[in-house]
């Protein structure tokens, strides 16, 4: 029988938790890196038990960790991203820096905010990590502020993939409230050279030539906040999500607006529909119906909590525009919680399991495509992100 492994991050922790087929009982272990940030957990697809964890403190900075042993064991690879610059404190088994050479022909020293100040690219923390589809040792990072860097060898040494600020419009990214990360990696599961990101706040961008080249693919979306409100860049994104089974199709959770596009993110389309509201931060995809879309609306971009107290997670089963409110097993009367943009995952059984948790500490899993729900566990840190292996 198939078994099902969810990687949780908090704000003091990781925690593996594991079940059989049935997802019924549930075993928890953990917290791992206790007292840590851990911002994201996830484990290569080609390897179950190669697991990488991004882990920070104040004090300490960034740490990236590895298990060989499906969370049993952790070891932190030698090397890093780059020297870090003396003085900063990066811990010393992981040290992240920017390519601040010129061979792209753009500077990629500085980046100007839209009230004209000039500031240093720096490093602060690995929003997010996404392990090759093909190769367990080779494995791709988000970081803020915003790059994307690759390591071939098992996080042991890091390249950045630096024509993404080399592009040209690298200077004109702004923070998002949250800082300026690069917060989602996309993989296109039927071409390798093919990968989606997203920025807070500067939008969506994809390369087609394995990170060489980038492009922003922003087409279709409107910020009001913004001087031109359908500029190409400064667009905040929340969260991007795609169908294994349909790579040109994604969807995508705006700062406002849920939008899809049919084009590999050429165009963008709103598909909002009948969402009560559609501020939120996570969006995720069916394992195997393409137009089946989740996201859990909050009430706005400053209350950042569930509509009237009632925490519903909604569903399109259309691609979008027609939605249904999901509540059985939810809390519907005050409930302030939110959910993070990398804080919901589903796993690949045939009944389609949904898993997502909230800052209040919450894990929740549906084993039905989401008619109703049920807490793995409660009362964990809040929670930051939610990964899900579907192991053999």
């Amino acid at each position: 029988m198939s078994k099902v492994r969810v990687l949780v991050g908090t704000k003091k922790g990781a925690f593996v938790m594991t079940s059989d087929g049935k997802r019924e009982k549930w075993d928890i272990n953990g917290p791992h890196f206790a007292g840590w940030e851990v911002y994201h957990v996830k484990g290569s697809p080609v390897n179950p038990d190669r697991i990488y964890a991004s882990q920070t403190s104040s004090w300490s900075g960034q740490v990236l960790q590895c298990t060989d042993d499906g969370g049993k064991t952790w070891y932190a690879p030698g090397g890093g991203i780059g020297k870090s610059p003396e003085g900063w404190p990066m811990g010393e088994s992981n040290r992240f820096v920017y390519d601040t050479s010129q061979e792209t022909g753009a500077p990629l020293t500085t980046h100007q905010w839209y009230d004209g100040t000039q500031h240093p690219w720096e490093f602060k923390r690995v929003w997010h990590l996404e392990p090759s589809l093909t190769d367990a040792e080779t494995v791709y990072a988000g970081v803020e502020d915003a790059a994307i860097f690759h390591s071939t060898d098992g996080a042991h040494s890091w390249q950045e993939l630096s024509g993404l600020r080399g592009h040209g419009t690298g200077p004109k990214w702004q923070p998002g409230a949250g800082g300026m990360c690069l917060h989602t990696i996309v993989l296109d599961p039927s071409d390798p050279n093919r990968i989606w990101i997203a920025i807070s706040a500067a939008g969506a961008f994809r390369t087609d030539d394995g990170g060489q080249t980038w492009q922003p693919i922003n087409k279709g979306l409107i910020s009001p906040f913004l001087p031109k409100p359908e500029a190409e860049v400064g667009h905040c994104v929340h969260h991007i999500a795609m169908s294994p089974s349909k790579p040109g199709t994604l969807f995508m959770q705006k700062h406002w607006h849920v939008m899809r596009s049919d084009d590999s993110g050429d165009s963008w389309q709103k598909v909002s529909g009948n969402l009560p509201t559609d501020f939120g931060f996570v969006i995720d995809v069916h394992a195997h119906e393409p137009e089946t879309i989740y996201v859990v609306p909050i009430k706005s971009d400053s209350e950042h909590y569930p509509l009237d107290g009632k925490l519903r997670v909604y569903r399109s089963r259309t691609g979008g525009n027609e939605w249904e409110p999901l509540t059985s097993g939810l809390p519907q009367e005050n409930c302030y919680v939110n959910i993070l943009r990398d804080a919901m995952a589903v796993d690949k059984l045939e009944d389609c399991g949904i898993y997502f948790g909230t800052t209040g500490g919450q894990v929740y899993a549906s084993t039905d495509s989401g008619d109703t729900w049920k807490p793995i566990v409660r009362d964990l840190p809040a929670v930051l992100s939610v990964e899900v292996q579907t192991l053999q």
